[in-house]
């Protein structure tokens, strides 16, 4: 049946362990399910392994303690946990007391637990598929096969108690080499250290910087250590290096067993007997029976107490089947038509407890001609699956339900009071089908009665494995047919008495229950499911009471009798001398059979069989009276069936799956068994297929879907040869399975709980039933557990989630799961890719209160499963990666060059215009010196306003002219010169603003070299204050310049506790210095003197400082000046920091130098106002305009809906020419495009925005301006990249990454592409580091160590190879030139550069190199909680840090689709999930992201995270 999973297991407890073992005693060899023996055998092979255990916050622990007395529930299996709640177990148990005792989380060495006597009684003999998977092995024999497990897991361990101080094992498949691949030496050997890091955490640390002693880092090598290494393939002997990275495709295995037997020959069942005046149709039945024998009892109803609540007549059947007919067709109208024709569908919506009614609305529909579509009442608007239904009503066109009075009371209501329309249903009446509102037909009126015909009878609905739900026609002849069959198959008689367990509306319930109970005159007690919770006993007691002859059960409905059995002594079951018909239990009813057994059961009456809701039933096993074989039963190979193929078991015990069989086809029908995927080939013998059969009594078609209809009710079994079998067309049951010997029929599973996975099949019931014999009464709740595959990288992946009882602690599911993993590895030889434990009772539940598998696997792949554990394991079943890329032998530079030169490509190098040959007016030129620039402009234009600065409000809180600029800089040389030395370092710490400037130029007056350092941050002293306090000590600075306020900040107590406030230089506060002209002005010997120092913080986490002469900062504003075209009638707004990099020198150097007036907008003040500097620019007409990328950010999160409001305020952004974003990185084109978006309706142009790009060895080396071609954007395969090679591919092709060109080259520089190992050039197109050469490059290094020879190739390297004369400065960027189509201002076709990205930030992995950013793009893709995302390795290990936007429960969501979405787009395997709160990755001033302080962070355990997942 659909959505029965049939597995379950004795419910453990330590009360009543003795008392059961006692009554199970004579049991127990035989109840010992042998698959409960089977798992625990194979737990014993692993002894002892550790897995790093995930770490949870303490919040996420906190479940809703669910009430745990629940009743049992129809689930993969189910508990009867009423008397065994245990006590005192709370989930305050769990192992973490916050952060504050890191050693509590220790490793647990008992993961693995031998088989415990608590769960060896428990017994799994059923299960989904019906089987218990068995073995005739017992722990004796695993204990043997334990010295093999040890020495194959003593390889495993060898990696166990490795030093951190060796090379950590290399889990990716690379080529043995340690982890520090040759990079470019790091810039500054002191790291800044980050917001959120106490800087003492530097003790801790080995020669290579990672943390000794964290707990992190101990877990993270007990990962590795639990990694098999993979086994290398072999090297090529030369690496054809083709970026067409191929999956491996799953070769299959040549020892792999293949079916051998001869092909299979179509079995027939006996003929259908003809019978005396069997009635022509089944009205014309109900029609015999309500006039000849209307006191027959037709229906008994009991109520949750198990008392009858009533009996129906086949008398009252008949008339009030009668009046219902009649108003059906006569008394509902709308615009006086009637509402209803013989023919329309009809929805029949009655609860499960209401049998009475519903078999009334049945046959009242038949009588009338109207089909009869019974579905399931819907509960709430959301039910899982309540869409589908819709779909199907509507495409049935239903436009009326019947239901009764309490239920249409109890259905969701709208406001209007009538009943809400619920989520894809179509528009219905509700018809309530209660006394009261039928009429009685007139004494003319009769129904009609026709003999069956092959117009539809009704209509049953099916869910598919994918969750769509498809309406099955039964045609009036196939009912009166399969009412035949079943009648003749199992002896039923007239009169007799029956009990149904089933669900009256559907399948085998509605095919014994209400339709061949009719035809026979028998009489049904129907026993509700909710009595069935209450009380598992019930069938057997009314078997007992009334006599009954038969009892339709399901075989989980005998697992709960066997758990119930022990309470009640006196049940007799001698009153089932016909039979016990089992509906679809392939399971061995042994368990049952032989507790009962002794209370008067018989073997023979127990009858499986076999049915689907497209061909009803298959085969049963008929009374032994019958003159049948004795039953069948097989012990197979699991190995064997993950090959579809039937192997009897062999030698390995513990994988063995025992089938009984489901006893003969059906009387009339032929049966075969087919291929189940592709041409329906007929099987062999020894083969699993899909059953077929042909015959008169099988569904017909799926309601207005032909084609699928066409695929599986008109099937055409062929030979190998390619011969029809038949002329008949089959139907597919659905069910996997074989004929057996004598004829008898085998299933094996169905196809919905298929999985392929590499190439085996796997049934999910196995699987469930595998997990269930761990122990499951711990842990699982109820049993309740689904399993399905999702595809995930070309495969399919075996999920399993399971829902957690309340009262199972932390460490406890923790380890339940790694065991449940290794029995499934052990018996399936599968990996399962993700096993999640959710809270008790929140998976969806099927309309039985099973699991609903579909909505199940929907949730798990949106990242709505809320799980509370999760464990994934993509190292261990992941196995079809592409091959580790292996270096090819370096081919030399000037074969390169050749190389390219035979190919016509040109070498990669290109410049900006000629700075000699532009001859401009630039009076500014005749000046060596900034200085002197300042005083002359001080003397020519003393009012001209150079700077505005403006506030939050968006006034002017301070402006200076050219004489005040040059007067306050005057005061502090004053202040200087007496004090101070020519040449010392001096740090200004000034928050930004004129103050900020005017400094500036006082130390260049009195001959000091300035250093700007951002200020500490008044909230946040801890991790600012050492930033400051390093940047001081590091540049040597042996005063600081500062104002009153920062002054008393760097004194205070809070600032004591930070740093140590001793030892700060000297702190001169200049707000205020006394009016004094400074004696003599200094003046530099040489333009090549040192004019300031640069310092900043690289994004890998270094603080470098750069030397800055006074002739590349005359030159870095000139180049300025020409490329934006400055002039002194110019305005330009900068919102900017500016304390390093381009934001310093638009700040401090370009007004000055150029003449042009600056409004100045500090970035800080858009936090209290961020349209400030929008507004700014509309207000003073700005054509050119500089930000950085988290201004951006600011203004697109902030304004994104504001832009109406906006314009009512007149902001106006069509003066903009070039906005300019200053960044050290890749161009960030989502940003970019979506601020061009927003900001169109303020009249921005969408041409204006573009990018900057500068390093640390020349600050500013591409910046748009205001002339040249626009910004071009090309994309480039991103497999392609990881290659070092640029592919450019056509827009939203597959894996294609867009890059935008960083702006234009500045006049002056040259750049080149040259390639970072062999120091040749490389050609057009191809991905190398960029190298400049510059006028105004930084000269050098400034660092502490002296180790600027170290680094002094960065600033004067040399190519190996061409040209080898120029001299170049390293940028440490990755990126490509391409000539454009395009023409620059000088005619000469256009050289656009790309970056992609720093190259001290890749990622190398599996010999491939990686961009964090585009990994970390995908996983912001992924789901809509993760708010930023970032990525470091750690031991080639990949870790993920994830900031969560949303509640603490989607925390563990997030583990899997963040595994998937990695392994789908980059072929990586994570290896850590860190889940975090928002703001915890760290983000420098620029908005880049600070990987490598994260990355500190973490190992040394100070991030806080609310989830750390391992993957294994």
């Amino acid at each position: 049946m659909t959505h029965l999973s049939l597995s379950f297991a004795l419910p453990l407890s330590k009360g009543y362990e003795k008392k059961r073992g006692k009554l199970l005693a004579p049991y127990i060899p035989q109840i010992q399910d042998l698959h409960t023996e089977a798992v625990q055998a194979a737990l014993a092979k692993y002894k002892e392994r550790k897995m790093p255990m995930p770490s949870k916050r303490r919040s996420v622990l906190v479940q809703s303690s669910v009430e745990a007395c629940t009743p049992p529930d129809t689930s993969s299996a189910s508990e009867d946990e009423g008397s065994l709640r245990r006590q005192g177990r709370l989930t305050t148990s769990t192992p973490y007391q916050g952060h504050s005792h890191p050693a509590v989380e220790h490793w647990f060495n008992r993961v693995i637990q031998g088989s415990s006597t608590s769960s060896s009684a428990s017994s799994t003999s059923s299960h989904p598929g019906g089987r218990s998977v068995t073995t005739t092995n017992t722990t004796a024999h695993a204990a043997l096969n334990v010295n093999a497990a040890a020495t194959a897991l003593a390889d495993l361990m060898a990696h166990t108690h490795l030093d951190n101080h060796s090379a950590p094992p290399d889990v990716t498949g690379l080529s043995e080499r340690s982890s520090h691949h040759a990079e470019r030496p790091h810039v500054a050997s002191v790291r800044g250290v980050s917001r959120g890091f106490n800087h003492h955490t530097s003790v801790m640390e080995t020669a290579d910087g990672v943390p000794v002693n964290s707990r992190v880092s101990n877990k993270i090598q007990q990962l590795l250590n639990t990694l098999k290494r993979p086994k290398r393939p072999p090297l090529r002997e030369f690496f054809v290096d083709d970026f067409e990275e191929l999956l491996d495709v799953q070769q299959p295995d040549p020892n792999q067993p293949k079916p051998e037997g001869q092909q299979m020959c179509p079995l027939e069942g006996e003929p259908l007997g003809v019978v005396t005046n069997w009635p022509p149709s089944l009205p014309a039945a109900l029609q015999r029976w309500g006039t000849t024998q209307p006191k027959s009892p037709c229906l008994t109803a009991l109520d949750n107490a198990g008392k009858p609540v009533y009996t129906l007549t086949y008398g009252k059947l008949w008339t009030r089947s009668q009046k219902l007919a009649y108003t059906l067709l006569n008394k509902l109208s709308s615009r006086n038509e009637p509402l209803l024709v013989p023919g329309d569908r009809v929805a029949l919506v009655f609860p499960n407890n209401d049998p009475v009614m519903f078999m009334v609305a049945f046959y009242g529909c038949l009588l009338a001609e109207l089909v009869p579509v019974p579905i399931e009442v819907p509960l709430t608007r959301k039910d899982a699956g309540s869409q589908q239904i819709g779909f199907l009503l509507g495409s049935c066109g239903v436009t009326l339900a019947l239901t009764t009075d309490a239920c249409q009371k109890g259905l969701p209501k709208a406001q209007t009071g009538e009943v809400a329309t619920f989520k894809g249903w179509p528009r219905l009446l509700w018809f309530v089908t209660d006394g009261k509102h039928v009429v009685k037909p007139p004494k003319d009126w009769h129904p009609p009665i026709r003999e069956a015909s092959n117009d539809i009878a009704y209509i049953e609905y099916k869910t598919s494995k994918e969750g769509s739900t498809m309406g099955i026609t039964v045609s009036h002849s196939a009912m009166l047919a399969h009412c035949h069959a079943l009648t003749q198959a199992c002896g039923y008689t007239e009169g007799e008495t029956i009990t149904n367990v089933l669900d009256f509306k559907r399948e085998a319930g509605l095919w014994h229950g209400v339709l061949t109970s009719v035809m026979n005159r028998m009489h049904v007690i129907s026993i509700p499911y909710s009595l069935m919770k209450v009380n598992p006993l019930s069938w057997i007691m009314k078997v007992h009471t009334y006599k009954a002859r038969v009892a339709v059960v399901k075989s989980r409905d005998m697992h709960w009798s066997l758990l119930a059995q022990r309470d009640q002594r006196d049940i007799s079951l001698s009153s089932l001398p016909k039979k016990l018909l089992l509906i679809w239990s392939i399971s061995s009813c042994d368990a049952f059979l032989n507790v009962f057994q002794s209370r008067g059961l018989r073997p023979e009456v127990i009858c499986p069989c076999a049915s689907s809701s497209e061909a009803m039933t298959v085969a049963i096993r008929r009374p032994p009276e019958m003159g049948v074989p004795p039953p069948g039963k097989a012990v197979l190979s699991m190995g064997g069936l993950s090959h579809g193929v039937i192997r009897v078991d062999t030698e390995e015990k513990l994988s063995v799956l025992t089938v009984q069989d489901v006893g003969q086809v059906m009387p009339g029908a032929l049966v075969c068994v087919v291929r189940a995927e592709g041409i329906p080939y007929l099987c062999q013998t020894d083969e699993v297929g899909e059953i077929c059969v042909s015959s008169g009594s099988t569904g017909v078609a799926y309601y207005g879907l032909p084609g699928m209809t066409k695929n599986i009710f008109e099937t055409v079994p062929v030979t190998p040869s390619g011969i029809p079998i038949s002329g008949r067309p089959f139907t597919r049951t659905s069910l996997l399975g074989f004929v057996g010997p004598d004829s008898l029929v085998f299933v094996v599973g169905k196809m919905d709980g298929l999985m392929v996975v590499s190439g085996r099949r796997h049934n999910a019931d196995d699987v469930v039933a595998t997990a269930l014999a761990v122990e499951p009464m711990k842990f699982v709740y109820r049993g309740r557990i689904a399993v399905f595959s999702v595809s995930v990288l070309h495969d399919e992946r075996i999920v399993v989630v399971a829902e957690q009882r309340p009262d199972a602690s932390e460490e406890d599911s923790f380890q339940w799961m790694s065991r449940v993993l290794q029995a499934i590895d052990s018996i399936h030889q599968v990996g399962v890719y993700c096993l999640a434990l959710v809270p008790a009772n929140t998976l969806p539940k099927a309309p039985l209160g099973g699991i609903h598998i579909s909505e199940t696997k929907q949730r798990f792949l949106e990242g709505a499963l809320h799980p509370c554990n999760v464990l994934m394991c993509p190292h261990t079943c992941v196995t079809n990666l592409p091959k580790p890329r292996q270096k090819q032998p370096e081919v030399g530079p000037a074969s390169m060059i050749v190389g390219n030169l035979v190919a016509g490509k040109r070498i990669a190098q290109a410049c900006g215009r000629d700075l000699g040959q532009l001859e401009d007016n630039d009076q500014a030129r005749k000046f060596l010196y900034i200085q002197d620039v300042l005083q002359w402009r001080a003397q020519a234009t003393p009012d001209h306003p150079l700077f505005l600065v403006l506030n939050a409000k968006g006034t002017v809180s301070s402006s200076a002219s050219c004489l005040q600029l040059h007067k306050r800089a005057e005061r502090v040389a004053a202040a200087l010169m007496g004090r101070l030395n020519t040449g010392d370092h001096v740090a200004l710490v000034y928050p930004p603003g004129i103050d900020l400037i005017a400094t500036f130029y006082g130390c260049l007056y009195a001959g000091c070299v300035p250093v700007t350092v951002r200020p500490p941050h008044p909230q946040n002293l801890a991790t600012t204050l050492p930033t400051v306090k390093m940047i001081v000590e590091v540049s040597k600075s042996v005063c600081i310049l500062t104002t009153q306020a920062i002054t008393k900040l760097l004194k205070s107590k809070e600032a004591a506790a930070a740093v140590d406030i001793k030892s700060w230089p000297t702190v001169l506060d200049t707000d205020d210095l006394p009016r004094k002209k400074s004696p003599q002005m200094y003046k530099p010997p040489t333009p090549e003197m040192l004019a300031y120092l640069d310092f900043s913080v690289s994004t890998t986490g270094i603080l470098a400082g750069v030397k800055m002469s006074h002739a590349a900062t005359s030159a870095l504003c000139r180049s300025i000046k020409l490329q934006c075209e400055l002039y002194p009638s110019r305005q330009i707004a900068i919102c900017l920091d500016p304390y390093c990099g381009l934001g310093f020198a638009l700040w401090c150097l370009c007004s000055v130098y150029s003449g042009h007036q600056s409004i100045l907008v500090p970035p800080l003040e858009l936090e209290s106002n961020a349209s400030l500097w929008l507004a700014a620019v509309s207000q003073y007409k700005v054509r050119v305009t500089f930000c950085s990328y988290s201004v951006m950010e600011m203004c697109t999160k902030g304004l994104g809906s504001q832009t109406e409001a906006l314009r009512l305020r007149n902001v106006n952004l069509s003066c903009v020419r070039t906005c300019m974003v200053v960044a050290e990185e890749r161009p960030r084109i989502a940003l970019t495009q979506s601020f061009s978006k927003i900001f169109k309706d303020l009249g921005l142009s969408p041409r204006a925005v573009s990018t900057t790009f500068g390093c640390r060895v020349n600050v500013a080396i591409c910046l748009q301006g205001t002339a040249g071609p626009d910004p071009t954007t090309v994309y480039v395969d991103m497999r392609a990249l990881r290659h070092d090679r640029v592919r450019l591919v056509e827009r939203g092709s597959p894996h294609s990454l867009p890059l935008m060109e960083s702006g234009k080259i500045l006049p002056g520089v040259k750049v080149i592409i040259a390639n970072t190992e062999t120091k040749g050039p490389l050609g057009d197109s191809h991905l190398g580091e960029i190298w400049v050469s510059s006028p105004h490059n930084a000269t050098g290094y400034y660092t502490v160590y002296g180790e600027e020879a170290l680094h002094a190739d960065h600033f004067n390297t040399k190519l190996s190879f061409g040209d080898t004369q120029t001299v170049w400065a390293r940028t440490g960027y990755l990126g490509f030139l391409r000539r454009t189509e395009l023409t620059d201002a000088s005619g000469e076709r256009h050289d656009a550069l790309y970056v992609v990205g720093s190259l001290d930030e890749t990622l190398e992995l599996r010999g491939m190199r990686y961009h964090p950013i585009d990994i970390e793009t995908s996983v912001i893709r992924s789901h809509k909680s993760i708010a930023e995302c970032a990525v470091f390795t750690w031991t080639n290990l990949l870790v993920v840090v994830v900031e969560l936007e949303g509640s603490e429960q989607e925390a563990l969501d997030l583990v899997a689709l963040v595994t998937n979405v990695v392994l789908e787009e980059h072929y990586l395997i994570v290896g850590v999930v860190v889940v975090v709160d928002p703001g915890v990755i760290p983000i420098n001033s620029r908005g880049e992201k600070q990987r490598m302080h994260l990355r500190d962070g973490f190992l040394a355990d100070q991030l806080d995270p609310i989830y750390v997942a391992y993957n294994m």
